[in-house]
């Protein structure tokens, strides 16, 4: 069998703390290392079918912010934009197409078109350069994480799931009641790589436009 096409990455880390282990809605950890979050309240792998109200996550974390090592923090205001300045020197840097963004306060998304660097390698360098941003700009100190150090990787394997996540990551601001974000580092979705004048014949555009053929004789 043939490998999966990834044409696109979709990138979700979280603000330092704001994750925890054995969070109330289930994370993906299989270990509680800090002994004192332990106490919290068990540990579950997976998201759960039953959902806590938001005011039991709420409460979660304000007895795991005395436990943890640094302060549980948000960002705010200012705090967004520069956070999104430190995501536009990685994707200029390492020259990065980004299709979708949405900085909340207590986590990221964003979606980045295929690349020579993993999933992984993408965070680490989001993270790193919007880190130093927030630490010079003075809204985190210089020993503050900033982030959750790595973060969670949904592949996305054609044009129409692209368009289908960016209408998801888009969203996210306006249903807790923030504004619609529009960055400059963010560039329109073309259907790449089945935009217009892509080669139709490359085994690269064949193999993505094989299951949309068979669905047209079917149909």
């Amino acid at each position: 069998m043939s490998r999966p096409i990834v044409i696109a990455h979709h990138l979700i880390w979280t603000v330092y703390g704001w994750w925890l282990p054995n969070d109330p809605r289930g994370s993906g950890s299989k270990i509680v290392r800090n002994s004192s979050l332990s106490e919290l309240g068990d540990l579950h792998y997976g998201r759960k079918t039953n959902q806590p109200s938001g005011s039991e996550v709420r409460a979660f974390y304000n007895r795991a912010r005395p436990l943890l090592r640094h302060p549980l923090l948000k960002l705010t205001g200012n705090e967004v934009t520069t956070a999104a300045r430190g995501f536009a020197d990685a994707i200029a840097t390492h020259r990065y197409t980004c299709y979708a963004a949405a900085i909340m306060p207590d986590h990221i998304h964003l979606i980045i078109r295929k690349h020579k660097h993993t999933a992984e390698e993408m965070i680490e360098n989001l993270q790193m350069l919007s880190r130093e941003r927030l630490v010079c700009s003075g809204s985190r100190e210089p020993g503050h994480p900033v982030w959750t150090v790595g973060g969670w990787k949904r592949f996305l394997d054609r044009p129409a799931a692209v368009r289908r996540v960016i209408k998801y990551v888009e969203k996210n601001p306006l249903e807790i009641g923030l504004p619609r974000q529009l960055w400059p580092f963010v560039t329109l979705h073309n259907d790449w790589p089945l935009h217009p004048g892509h080669n139709p014949n490359s085994p690269y555009a064949r193999r993505l436009r094989a299951p949309l053929d068979v669905e047209r004789e079917l149909g």
